[in-house]
């Protein structure tokens, strides 16, 4: 099943805005959100590493949840479990972001609906850095 059509996908990374908080970032460079986060880097987008450890990622601030971000958040990136991604939606939705994206494996079909109903555009079951080149 699909959660958000290509043109979904293709308003998230062209016109929702630059500033990407990536959840589930650290600095382990093994990790898919590390490779995923560079790849939006250089496609000019603002990275902003969200992980308990509120570690400092490719050079940017970490900070340990979306709520301590100071600053306005356009899309929140979400690499965490299917289990714990409904209630990172929920604080995207709190902190005004405009979009979300679920990556690859994570499926929440509740949090998918609360989202939309939301007026956010959601992506589910993706990863931005596989849509990118397709744009």
């Amino acid at each position: 099943m699909s959660y958000g059509d290509d043109a979904t996908v293709r308003k998230i990374l062209t016109t929702s805005g630059d500033t990407w908080a990536v959840v589930g970032l650290s600095t382990n460079t093994a990790r898919a959100a590390y490779g995923v986060a560079r790849v939006l880097q250089r496609a000019g987008k603002r990275i902003v590493p969200v992980h308990p450890k509120a570690e400092s990622v490719l050079g940017e601030q970490g900070y340990a949840s979306l709520a301590e971000i100071p600053f306005p958040v356009d899309v929140v990136d979400v690499f965490v479990n299917s289990e714990l991604a409904g209630e990172v939606a929920d604080q995207a939705v709190a902190k005004g972001a405009k979009a979300v994206w679920f990556q690859l494996g994570v499926v929440d079909e509740a949090a998918f609906d609360r989202t939309r109903a939301a007026g956010l555009d959601m992506v589910m079951d993706r990863c931005p850095a596989i849509e990118l080149p397709r744009l």
